[in-house]
């Protein structure tokens, strides 16, 4: 079945498909999701519908897919050596407008979240294991290296500091975030609760 589903898929290429998802995120940014149907898809990327649900099933693994590909690669290969480096690296992957961009488009991804079990399923297969295994990764690095204790509870808020810092700034502060405000956030939250001395 997989190799079918893979075959059947091949026919997109890379190219051709970053296109699409491109085209995707500009009509999320213009309509919203739950305005946004396969048929405008169609239209924008001068597709057929038959096509993309072939490809991608439907609106939801859509979206996901094309906010994923949107996202500056994870960790990767990032390993400075130091929690408080890995961390820093990982945030400045992402310049100011890129990060505007991204606040943009996840507040308005949010609500629609909520009110869609396929496209919450979706986002939780797309992005959110995946971040959560390489920020695993990176954890257990600094555990390994003694940064960390092992048994230190907040472990388990890594991803949830960190995602509430990059969503409370537009809430509370009313602007975007930047890289020297994750920067700052992360030097003075998630690095203390998690032990490491930043000084």
């Amino acid at each position: 079945m997989t190799e079918v589903a893979t075959a059947r898929r091949s026919r997109i290429t890379p190219e051709r498909e970053a296109e699409l998802y491109e085209a995707v995120l500009d009509l999320l940014r213009e309509v919203g999701y739950d305005a946004l149907t396969m048929d405008a898809v169609a239209a924008r990327t001068k597709s057929s519908k038959a096509t993309l649900y072939r490809q991608w099933g439907g609106k939801a693994e859509l979206v996901a897919k094309a906010v994923r590909h949107n996202k500056p690669g994870g960790f990767g290969n990032i390993d400075t050596g130091s929690l408080k480096g890995d961390l820093h690296a990982l945030t400045l992957r992402s310049d100011d407008c890129q990060m505007e961009q991204s606040s943009a488009l996840m507040r308005g991804l949010a609500m629609a979240v909520h009110g869609s079990p396929e496209l919450l399923a979706a986002f939780k297969e797309h992005l959110i294991e995946p971040e959560m295994i390489e920020f695993r990764r990176v954890l257990q690095r600094a555990i390994d290296r003694g940064e960390v204790r092992a048994d230190n509870p907040a472990i388990d808020f890594v991803m949830h500091m960190m995602i509430g810092g990059f969503a409370a700034r537009s809430l509370i502060d009313e602007q975007p975030p930047t890289q020297d405000f994750l920067l700052q956030y992360i030097d003075a939250v998630v690095l203390p609760a998690l032990g490491v001395c930043t000084h």
